[in-house]
């Protein structure tokens, strides 16, 4: 097996792997190991070869981390449907006393709040949020 053929078994072991992490970082790692391969079929020695790898990796890694898709998406748990089936749902209120109220919900009363700029009038709400045993409510 030539050089070349080793940075690209490298590269593609990594493509794989990346498929299983859900990230684009191994990818990176993969495209400084296919620039390796490239290095080795245009004659370079080894450690032309190496630090060429290394060098695309690292910047591309490197530009990945700025980027938008290197870092995962920073929301509250408290407002993400993905981990609270409640954010969403809607919920009657009667009457508001001073931006707070008590509902039935899912069967149990629960206390419930206005969220920042919802109006205070009685009517349908949806859950914007879950602070503890608290519903945040916003005008549906």
């Amino acid at each position: 097996m030539t050089d070349w053929m080793g940075w690209l078994v490298g590269a593609g072991i990594l493509v794989i792997a990346e498929l299983f992490t859900g990230t684009f970082y191994l990818l990176m790692i993969a495209i400084g190991l296919a620039a390796g391969a490239l290095a080795a079929w245009s004659g370079a020695n080894g450690s032309v070869q190496t630090f060429v790898a290394a060098a695309l990796g690292l910047a591309a890694t490197a530009i990945l981390h700025r980027s938008r898709f290197g870092r995962p998406a920073r929301t509250e748990a408290s407002r993400d449907r993905n981990v609270n089936l409640d954010i969403g749902q809607r919920v009657a209120v009667a009457e508001w006393q001073q931006g707070r109220a008590r509902v039935m919900y899912r069967g149990a009363p629960w206390d419930v709040e206005l969220s920042p700029g919802a109006l205070p009038e009685a009517g349908e709400f949806r859950i914007v949020e879950v602070r503890g045993n608290r519903l945040i409510l916003a005008n549906a």
